[in-house]
C-alpha cells in the first residue's frame, strides 16, 4: 500500500521528470476536488489512500508517456523496452496500466478492478514498487461511479 512516506519518497525521486508547468494547472485544486468527490462515500482516513494512489498512477503515466513519445520520435523501436525507462529513473508502465486505457473505462462498473489490475501490472514491471501500491479499488464500499469521476 502506498503510505505517505513511500509516496513522498517516490515523488522526490522522480522530481527531475516532473513537468514544472503542472503546478500552474491548479494541481492542488484538482486534488481537493478529487477528494471531495469521494468524501461522501468514505472516511477521510480511507479516501486519502484512494486519491494518493490515483495521483501516483497518473504521475507515473505522465512521466512514462513523455519518454514514450521521445522514443517514438527516435524511430528506433525501443518505446516498449522497459530498460529505456528504468535506466532514466522512470517507471515502466505496461499497456494495461496506461492512463489512456484506464480513462476509456472510466464509467465501466468494473473500474475498481481495472485500477487494481493496473497497479498490479506496474508492480510486476517495476521491482522497486513491489507490494507498495494501494490495490483495493474494487472493494464494494467504494462507489465506482464516484471513482470514475475522480
Amino acid at each position: 500500500m502506498v503510505n505517505k512516506r513511500n509516496f513522498s519518497a517516490l515523488l522526490c525521486a522522480r522530481k527531475k521528470h516532473f513537468d514544472a508547468d503542472t503546478a500552474a494547472l491548479g494541481f492542488e485544486k484538482e486534488l481537493w476536488e478529487s477528494a471531495n468527490i469521494l468524501r461522501g462515500n468514505l472516511p477521510s482516513s480511507e479516501y486519502k489512500s484512494v486519491v494518493l494512489g490515483l495521483i501516483f498512477l497518473k504521475y507515473i503515466n505522465d512521466s512514462f508517456n513523455k519518454k514514450y513519445q521521445e522514443l517514438v520520435a527516435e524511430k528506433m523501436g525501443f518505446e516498449e523496452d522497459a530498460d529505456e525507462y528504468i535506466g532514466e529513473g522512470i517507471f515502466f508502465v505496461p499497456e494495461e496500466a496506461r492512463w489512456k486505457n484506464i480513462k476509456e473505462k472510466t464509467y465501466d462498473p468494473e473500474i475498481g478492478l481495472v485500477i487494481d489490475n493496473a497497479m498490479r501490472a506496474i508492480e510486476r514491471e517495476n521491482d522497486r514498487l513491489k507490494n507498495i501500491l494501494f490495490k483495493n479499488y474494487a472493494r464494494p464500499e467504494l462507489d465506482k461511479r464516484r471513482l470514475g469521476e475522480v
